[in-house]
């Protein structure tokens, strides 16, 4: 495999190529449903702002997957080590703990002058190693293998730049899942490639099913040439959690057809499902042994944005790279050197994230008052609530940030939605906007089967926000499925 990307290190055209024989209809992610939903919650909110009278005073807001937007508040520690290298006079006093300031410190000293404002670099890819090495259970991750980037997408983005060559023909393909989050499509799609979709078996609880990934390859192979694999794990938006098996049976099918795999494993931190436990891919591939350890190619992404840790505006992650060929790594290393480094205090951020308070640690009490089971509750009540409610059907939720339910609209709401322009699951988005004040994301931007509906909600919130979400949209649903039936 090495030696086919090996030819793939050219240049790329800013192309859009899509193909009528695939049938994920990707022509429609480029004008996404969540602009229209956008651009009304602001008009909403410029309504309430004036005094105009709706059922609720202000919009909820569970379409993104930040924690912060939702209403959870930022980790102490993170923030205090973040406030203590920027004004280190916070110090000198005794209102921090001992171990933020050592951390502070720390951090600091790594730094050209000691200072964040003089800094360019602060990366040490040492201590992210060693980090990998703990979460899989002693596998070695040598930091010579990986890249911090301002975020996990532009890490994914340029890896997708080597694998992917516009002037190919057949077109570069890349397996994705259906239902996948829309930036990684429009990137791929950016890039030229052919997107080959693979759809996830709902029934199953969203499960990844190889056959399935034979279907896809296959029709793939008559369109293009399938050079990778993209994994979500755990799911956005559908909040699966692949187990062992799974994992083993698509390194399997990678190694098979010659597949690139690319791991997106930013939820990582978020898996709540009893008996439920993240695996990464790397780890699975360590532990299955010669000659699929030693061959398959991997790239794994994680970042600061995403999760418990929801710095979404700090803008650090990385990506480990897994039996890469040296001349492709020194090419992803020209890729990732071109642009100036991830933002300092997003790599302060990292780090924290990469290595946390201990217990013994006096900020340790209070970090772990980052409530697990908060999200684990409402896992457990949004979903039994969707269920209970006539024309929802949701899967069981094992991680991520994400709810995904099926909604069965009556016909005669699709009919009226068809009439409008829409697509049925945004005209009912914008009717729970509208009525509700509660901003969802329609499925139809991360893809669906044909003929189903979704809608996307992030649970990740503080208890009485959802309290007040799950109000409104009893109210809003029972109302909405009785005007249309």
């Amino acid at each position: 495999m090495s030696c086919q990307i090996r030819t793939q290190l050219t240049d790329n055209k800013q192309e859009f190529h899509t193909s009528p024989d695939i049938s994920l209809n990707i022509r429609n992610m480029k004008q996404l449903e969540y602009s229209v939903l956008a651009r009304r919650t602001n008009q909403i909110k410029d309504e309430l702002k004036k005094g105009v009278k709706k059922s609720y005073r202000e919009v909820i807001d569970v379409s993104w997957g930040d924690p912060h937007r939702a209403g959870v508040k930022p980790l102490s520690f993170v923030r205090q080590v973040l406030a203590a290298c920027i004004y280190p006079q916070l110090m000198d006093g005794d209102k921090l703990m001992v171990d933020v300031k050592q951390r502070a410190q720390m951090l600091l000293r790594a730094c050209p002058g000691g200072s964040v404002g003089k800094s360019y670099a602060y990366i040490q890819y040492g201590r992210v190693s060693e980090y990998i090495t703990r979460r899989d259970g002693g596998v070695p991750s040598h930091p010579e293998n990986i890249y911090i980037s301002s975020g996990s997408q532009w890490a994914l983005t340029n890896i997708l730049k080597v694998l992917v060559n516009s002037e190919a023909s057949p077109r570069t393909g890349v397996l994705t899942p259906v239902p996948c989050h829309s930036t990684t499509i429009l990137s791929l799609m950016a890039l030229g490639a052919e997107v080959v979709p693979y759809y996830l078996r709902e029934e199953q609880g969203w499960a990844l099913d190889v056959e399935e990934l034979q279907r896809a390859w296959g029709s793939a192979k008559e369109v293009c040439n399938p050079v990778g694999l993209y994994v979500i794990n755990p799911g956005n938006p559908a909040g699966y959690v692949q187990s062992r098996k799974s994992m083993q049976e698509v390194i399997r099918f990678a190694a098979e057809k010659r597949l690139f795999l690319l791991a997106d494993e930013v939820y990582q931190d978020c898996v709540f499902g009893e008996e439920t436990e993240f695996v990464s891919y790397k780890r699975a591939l360590a532990e299955m042994g010669s000659p699929l350890s030693d061959t398959v190619e991997l790239a794994s992404f994680h970042t600061t944005s995403k999760g418990l840790m929801g710095e979404c505006g700090l803008r650090a992650g990385y990506v480990e790279l897994v039996n890469l060929d040296p001349a492709v790594m020194k090419h992803i290393y020209s890729l990732f050197s071109a642009d100036s480094c991830a933002p300092v205090l997003g790599q302060f951020a990292l780090d924290v994230m990469t290595n946390p308070p201990q217990p013994g640690d006096p900020s340790y009490p209070l970090y772990m008052k980052v409530d697990h089971f908060l999200f684990l509750i409402h896992r457990k009540a949004f979903t039994e609530f969707i269920n209970s409610l006539p024309g929802f059907s949701c899967q069981p939720v094992e991680g991520g940030a994400f709810a995904f339910p099926r909604v069965f609209l009556p016909p005669k709401a699709i009919e009226t939605a068809k009439e409008l322009g829409m697509k049925p699951d945004t005209f009912y988005c914008m009717r729970l906007l509208e009525e509700a004040g509660v901003l969802s994301s329609p499925g139809s931007e991360y893809g669906q089967q044909e003929g189903t509906y979704h809608i996307r909600f992030c649970i990740m919130t503080p208890s009485e926000i959802m309290e007040e979400i799950l109000r409104r949209l009893s109210t809003f649903h029972k109302r909405f499925m009785n005007e249309f039936s």
